[in-house]
């Protein structure tokens, strides 16, 4: 009493006016330096898209230039060749497309379209495509430099005219129609500029006009590529339901579009160019006797423009995604045709000014004179360098015009700047286009072919086109959030703790009280209280009471509310074990029926059972931008453990990946051990190649297993999916479901989630820190559950492989394999374990490698054995003792194989090879995580616990299968039992405190997001809100410990100092800074709870029949599955054994030094062994490459987060400046997320981006979103 009684005062002594501030941000994040690197990147970005935008034009340009009939760089009879490369160039981005289309075809389901679709399509489709064969192939050639430079910007005529008629489709004034109607003129004068260039002077020359009316016909057959971004845009505004019908099949049929496009596209092409060659006058078969020189110019210019077009493409669209669209996107693509146009006419007039200097006279020579004295009557040296003759062939192109007139200067200027300009005011609109983080490529762009020949064009033309009115954009749910303070606040919270087995029976009292872990999280949520209520105000301004606040008696316990200083209510839900079933999974349920069954659906439900029929629903629904689909497709849940750190970035990373993609039902994020001592250091370089390598893999290559319970993010839609929340709730009936469905949590709700179509994603650039094992039982008793329920639900996917990878497009067969392989190499660990310690054994003490095999065997069987008669805790003695002998053997054969590498001079031998390879592998893998460099350290004790982590772990947790425990942090604690600060940072207790000031921290800083949220919900665990407790004596892990194993325990009971004290009055004198005042459940909602219970959530009776029958199911199912697993062991080490002691068949090869010569020694390579090692080589080499990629695209979405995210930190200062302004914000809010649920074992967060019903005059466009996002 003496204690509460000093923390009721804690806040009324005036001079007592020291506060603990919590931090919102990391203080160890080098914010500085990621500024630095963000700055760097985007400019990387930018100068890389600008210079492979110019590389592309420019080699273009050159093949045309090349196949001009005055060009002698190459002979006219090799022409040929040239415009062949020309055709490539305008092929290669249709074969690319149609690879990746028949890939999708392959492994997604592709529909059909309609006749009039594909008919619509591929008219277009063959117009474009003669028109850019006619343009490039044919008319080019005969153009000047600058002409063929400029004119590609006149493809943007038709995009112009059909912006002006699409914008004109809106009512509204439109901002972008005068610059459309300026730039179609504009490229029109440019037209005629040109044909007064070309034509004017000479009329009758008909070869010319031919050229030139080729030239303006193709390019204007080309402008019709992008048809399809404003036929949506008329398509959608339209009344006409033939045009709606017609673009929803266009949309739904993309992929088999994409293939007969591409199909008629190469067609079209060979066929024009297959034509024209003869036409031409000339042979074909000169292709095949061209001269190795120009062979080499000509392969070297093609090759550049094929990889340049394609590098630009990718770096383009990765601009666009990290959110730097005007510095990296616009401004280069921009800037490229000016860079090219300074890049040829630069050397041109370089080397006409040295010609006038170098003939030292005084005459005036013009161009023309330039022209006929060298350009034409030059012959190019067969031999010489070929730069001279480029810019002799690129000077030629310009011969033909008279540039000594100024006139022919200005039309040829004109023409240009006309075109340019053109497409500048096309394209305008994409300088205020409003993209989201990590926007998905179907959205960004129109078509997914880009254009060879003219890439910033096609760039520019294929980005979506928006409709912007004078009255404003309209804000998006995922528009970014903005680098400036909104106006409003854009959700609120509202936190639910479930807090499991919260009540215990005291000694003098006939009611239940709650216990030391409940009674301590009210007084860090009045110390929190005090903190957030009084963090903006001075010394004397501190609030000296809490409002009242209060407390409900429920079905299943007792329920706190508590509103916090900003308006965020915080609601703990007391679970009582004797009216509701415990144990985290039905928590778990418990809290997903609360949010997504009864908050979610109810209040449909309710409209519906009020007389509104399901059609006047449905109506009123689409009004308030609402429908229930909507709501539950953009609600989202964060699970997390009691002892997780973050930071509301991480969060938000995580949600990008959800709102992006609609198939995606969680992701994860990285997750960080935290702790001291060698077994966390194990894991510390265990959990980082882990997610470096082998979460990344199934990223990429399909889809994430396993998102971990301590830091993941679920959607709604996808829990509320058939055969998900509902099999979720399955009770345990057989022995496998005590395995697969309660040891492993997290991995059978993602295994429900991929058998149901849902993809689950990794996002390496969420951090999350947690505790993990620091002590080695502790560790092994975790992965005791972990290792059977991993194999479990992996044979459950792999067993259902077919109908997985038909309905989950992610999980392709391929991808099923690499599973299969992964089982396949986790089930024979243990002999692979025994085969490299052999093989260690032989090396040292040079004996032969059977006998080493079988001595190897001899440890590992004698502990398997000892497994099934021992007790749990000699098991894990034992194994730590071996673990200890098995270390230092690894670390003396490292040290021997090095020494053996220096000694010999060589690394090309098999087990040299593969060590270094590996260790380049992870070290490099490191480096491209530099802030986890230091992790490599690790590794060294990684290695030495290879045999402790793989064969003897391995042997405990599949001879302790039949444990259904949960093994760590069940057993109840002494009453005096407690750790010492010199063994723990910090305890439970701060912890808890620690991790709710964060959660108000992040309610508070969110009000400056533009994401929407629904519900949110935060859970600690119950044993964190108190200091920890010494590791007491567990049960023996052989047998089944039960829920009811609980209930056999006797008690402790706790001496109240009034026997007619209940729970609500133990509450209330907690502190006399919080008053509480008793409240009631709704009279539906206590129904609910009720009917809840009464299916799922019923306490499970003790049933000692029972109990024995599962125990013994769970000893049977051991004892067959540990059979077959170790005689697979077996059948491996015996074929080994066989080949080795008999010779059977041995691979011999010769050894040789670093310089490659040969040492006269003789290797023999076993071949199971080696079949083995190259299965594992290149398993990792393929994780090694889904790493790479993963961590470009994972830098990419840091630097959009970067760019678009504002700091959430702020001065004191500051925010007291603001006051009044938060103030007004605070009131005029118009949405609503709820904070949820909070369990002994994880922590939940549900968010939606949906508003409320007050909401519904708002300006965020939810249904527009739904149909584009």
């Amino acid at each position: 009493m003496e204690e509460n009684m000093e923390r009721t005062e804690e806040l009324k002594r005036p001079w007592d006016t020291c506060r603990e501030v919590p931090l919102i941000e990391e203080v160890h994040t080098p914010w500085k330096l990621i500024k630095l690197l963000k700055i760097i990147a985007l400019f990387a970005v930018a100068v890389i898209v600008f210079g492979l935008a110019i590389c592309s034009k420019a080699s273009f340009l050159l093949l045309t230039t090349l196949s001009h009939e005055g060009a002698k760089t190459l002979q006219a009879e090799q022409k040929p060749v040239t415009l062949l490369c020309i055709g490539c160039s305008l092929i290669a981005p249709s074969v690319l497309l149609l690879f990746k289309s028949v890939w999708k075809a392959c492994y997604k389901s592709s529909k059909m379209p309609r006749k009039a679709s594909a008919a619509l399509v591929l008219f277009f489709e063959f117009v474009v495509s003669v028109g850019m064969a006619v343009l490039t192939i044919v008319a080019m050639p005969h153009l000047d430099i600058v002409t063929n430079v400029t004119i590609l910007s006149g493809v943007a005529v038709i995009s112009a005219l059909l912006q002006a008629v699409a914008q004109c489709t809106v009512k509204k004034i439109n901002v972008f129609l005068l610059p459309s109607i300026i730039a179609s003129l504009v490229i029109f004068l440019g037209y005629g500029l040109f044909i007064a260039l070309y034509i004017v002077k000479d009329p009758k020359d008909v070869k010319t006009a031919i050229w030139v009316g080729l030239a303006i016909v193709g390019s204007i057959l080309v402008s019709f590529n992008w048809w399809e971004n404003y036929f949506r845009v008329i398509s959608v505004k339209s009344k006409s339901n033939f045009l709606k019908n017609l673009f929803e099949d266009m949309t739904k049929c993309q992929n088999m579009m994409n293939i007969l496009s591409s199909l008629l596209r190469i067609v079209v092409t060979a066929c024009v160019l297959g034509g024209y060659v003869p036409l031409a006058k000339m042979d074909w078969k000169i292709v095949t006797s061209i001269p190795s020189r120009e062979t080499r110019i000509v392969a070297i210019i093609i090759g550049v423009q094929l990889i340049s077009s394609a590098l630009c493409h990718w770096f383009a669209l990765a601009a666009c995604k990290m959110h730097a669209i005007r510095r990296c996107f616009i401004l280069p693509l921009y800037l490229s045709s000016l860079a090219v146009i300074a890049l040829f006419i630069v050397p041109v007039v370089i080397y006409y000014q040295d010609y006038k200097l170098g003939l030292n006279t005084t005459e005036n020579i013009n161009f023309t004179r330039y022209c006929t004295a060298v350009v034409n009557e030059t012959n190019q040296s067969p031999n010489g360098n070929v730069f001279p003759q480029l810019v002799l062939d690129v000077t030629q192109t310009l011969c033909f015009l008279d540039l000594a007139k100024t006139s022919n200067i200005g039309l040829l200027t004109g023409a240009a700047a006309s075109w340019w300009i053109g497409l500048v005011l096309a394209t305008i609109y994409i300088w205020y286009l409003n993209i989201y983080r990590i926007q998905k490529t179907q959205d960004l762009f129109v078509r997914r072919l880009y254009e060879g020949a003219f890439i910033d064009q096609s760039l520019l033309l294929n980005t979506r086109f928006h409709i912007q009115t004078k009255k404003g954009r309209k804000k998006r749910l995922d528009k970014y959030r903005p680098n400036v303070e909104p106006k409003f606040d854009d959700f609120t919270f509202e936190a639910h703790f479930y807090f499991d087995d919260a009540f215990e029976n005291v000694k003098g009292s006939h009611h239940r009280q709650l216990n030391s872990y409940a009674n301590d999280l009210v007084k860090v949520i009045t110390e929190v209280y005090g903190i957030f209520e009084n963090l903006d105000k001075t010394f004397f301004e501190v609030q000296q009471q809490i409002p009242d606040q209060s407390i409900i008696e429920t079905p299943y316990g007792a329920r706190l509310v508590v509103q916090m200083p900003h308006g965020n209510q915080i609601v703990v839900h007391f679970k009582d074990k004797e009216k509701i079933r415990n144990k985290k999974r039905w928590s778990q349920i418990m809290y997903l029926y609360y949010l997504l069954g009864w908050k979610l659906m109810t209040k449909h439900h309710g409209d519906w059972k009020m007389g509104t029929n399901e059609n006047d629903l449905s109506k009123k629904i689409q009004v308030r931008h609402e429908t229930f689909s909507e709501e539950k497709h953009n609600t989202y849940i964060l699970a997390l453990d009691g002892d997780t750190d973050f930071h509301p970035a991480a969060v938000m990373l995580l949600i990008d990946r959800l709102k992006m993609y609609p198939r995606v039902g969680a992701a994860c994020g990285r997750i960080h051990p935290t702790g001291s001592g060698p077994t966390v250091w194990f894991q510390k370089f265990e959990y980082a190649v882990s997610h470096w390598l082998q979460k990344t893999a199934e990223h990429v290559f399909g889809s994430v297993l396993c998102s971990p319970g301590c830091f993941s993010l679920f959607r709604a839609e996808a829990l509320m999916d058939d055969n998900v929340m509902k099999k979720y709730s399955t009770q345990s009936t057989e022995p496998s479901h005590y395995i697969q469905y309660d040891q492993g949590e997290d991995r059978w709700l993602c295994t429900l989630l991929l058998k149901q179509g849902w993809r689950v994603e990794y996002n390496a650039a969420s951090d999350a820190y947690t505790n993990a094992p620091q002590e080695f039982k502790e560790l092994y008793n975790q992965r005791r559950r972990w290792g059977p329920s991993t194999m479990a639900n992996v044979v459950d996917l792999l067993g259902s492989t077919n109908i997985v990878s038909k309905k989950n497009p992610s999980m392709s067969k391929l991808f099923m394999f690499y599973q299969l392989f992964g089982m396949i190499s986790a089930i024979l660990a243990p002999a692979t374990i025994c085969l490299m310690v052999a093989g260690s054994l032989s090396f040292l003490f040079d004996i032969s490698s059977a006998i080493a095999l079988v001595i190897s065997v001899i440890p590992p069987a004698i502990y398997l054995g000892l497994c099934f008669k021992l007790k749990a805790d000699t098991q894990i003695t034992l194994a730590a003792v071996l673990s200890i002998l098995y270390a230092f053997l690894m670390m003396v054969v490292t040290m021997t194989i090095i020494a053996s590498m220096v000694k010999e001079k060589t690394i090309l031998t098999p087990s040299s090879i593969f060590i270094v390879s590996m260790s380049i592998i992870y070290i490099v893998t490191a480096l491209m995580h530099p802030q986890e460099l230091p992790l490599v350290f690790y590794g060294i004790l990684y290695i030495a616990c290879v045999p402790s982590a793989y064969l003897l772990l391995t042997i405990y947790s599949m001879a302790n299968m039949n444990s259904v425990s949960w093994g760590t942090r069940e057993t109840k604690p002494a009453a005096e039992a407690a750790t010492t600060a010199a063994t723990v940072q910090q305890t439970k207790s701060q912890k808890a405190k620690t991790t709710l000031k964060r959660l108000c921290s992040w309610m508070k800083c969110c009000k400056t997001s533009n994401q929407r949220s629904e519900v949110e919900q935060l859970s600690i665990r119950q044993e964190n809100l108190n200091p920890e407790p010494t590791q007491p004596e567990p049960q023996p892990q052989n047998t089944i410990v039960d829920d009811a194993s609980d209930n056999e325990q006797e008690e402790e009971e706790t001496v109240f100092d009034s026997p007619v004290q209940c729970w609500k009055t133990q509450l209330e004198s907690m502190s006399s800074d919080i008053q509480l005042q008793e409240g009631f459940l709704k009279e539906d909602e206590n129904e609910f709870w009720k009917e809840l219970i009464e299916r799922y959530l019923k306490p499970l009776q003790n049933d000692k029949a029972k109990q024995e029958q599962i125990k013994n199911d769970l000893q049977d199912l051991r004892n067959k599955i540990n059979f077959s697993f170790f005689i697979l062991n077996a059948f491996w080490l015996v074929a080994t054994f066989t080949f080795q002691a008999f010779s059977v068949f041995n691979i011999e090869i010769n050894g040789v030094d670093m310089n490659l010569n040969q040492t006269g020694k003789k290797i023999q390579i076993e071949p199971m062994s080696l079949m083995f090692i190259l299965g594992f080589a290149l398993s990792v080499l393929l994780q090694f490459i889904g790493m790479f990629y993963h961590r470009i695209v994972t830098f990419i979405h840091y630097v959009a987060f970067l760019e678009t995210e504002p700091k959430q930190q702020k001065s004191a200062t500051k925010k007291r400046k603001q006051k009044d302004t938060t103030s007004n914000a605070d009131s005029s809010s118009g949405t609503n997320i709820e904070l949820s649920t909070i369990t002994q074992e994880e922590t939940e967060t549900e968010m939606s981006d949906e508003p409320d019903s007050e909401d519904e005059h708002s300006e965020w466009d939810i249904g527009e979103w739904q149909a584009e996002a």
